[in-house]
């Protein structure tokens, strides 16, 4: 059983045990989330994974009640995020990327695959676990998302457009029939990109200029 599989069958016991603990619905949906979150960094799969969910999640509600907020760095959810996205077969990775990255609506999603919207949804069920930060930071990080995201974009016919973004380097990404998804904007240190910051409402007048290369 793949560790989505274990995490989503474990699920409503997760939610039992937090709103028990928290008495919020809120609270509870949150340290649900940290603890995938820990299941998902963990460098082996725990096994069993059942036993590893249900003491991250009480732990994590201790932590609460406590008044410790368990951190949640965009690094360590960016990792989570990638370490799932490559489990994913090349279409439903370029669905995920489609709604949760490039912000894309269903309608948007199934045009640019060329799938229906229910085929869409179908595909979009592989990654319903997944939490996407809205920006990526380290040169490794970086490295490691463009290699995953971008090949699964042009296997369903996306381009990957160079532009200035927000006066930064950057890129649009249009669908096949040449509508604008979404952009990205980029950050260099010492001359390579350290930062991605994704852009899902696009300036179109400051995307006009290509790129410098």
């Amino acid at each position: 059983m793949s560790r989505i599989e274990e995490f989503e069958e474990a699920r409503p016991l997760l939610y039992s045990i937090a709103h028990r603990m928290l008495g919020s619905a809120g609270r509870a949906d949150d340290a649900v989330h940290q603890a995938w979150l820990h299941y998902q960094a963990a460098p082996e799969q725990p096994d069993p994974g059942r036993e590893f969910l249900t003491a991250a999640v009480a732990r994590i509600c201790l932590d609460i009640l406590r008044g410790i907020r368990p951190p949640e760095p965009a690094e360590a959810q960016a990792t989570a995020a990638l370490s799932l996205l490559e489990r994913l077969s090349p279409l439903e990775r370029a669905v995920f990327v489609l709604r949760e990255v490039l912000g894309c609506g269903p309608a948007q999603i199934a045009s640019a695959v060329g799938c229906s919207e229910a085929a869409c949804r179908q595909l979009a069920t592989g990654g319903s676990a997944l939490s996407w930060p809205r920006r990526i930071a380290g040169a490794e990080h970086v490295a490691r998302v463009l290699a995953t995201i971008v090949p699964a974009l042009v296997r369903v016919g996306v381009t990957l457009e160079p532009r200035q973004v927000d006066q930064r380097p950057g890129a649009v990404f249009r669908d096949r029939n040449g509508t604008v998804l979404s952009a990205l904007a980029l950050d260099f240190l010492d001359g390579r990109i350290h930062t991605i910051r994704w852009v899902t409402d696009p300036d179109l007048s400051t995307a006009d200029t290509p790129a410098p290369t």
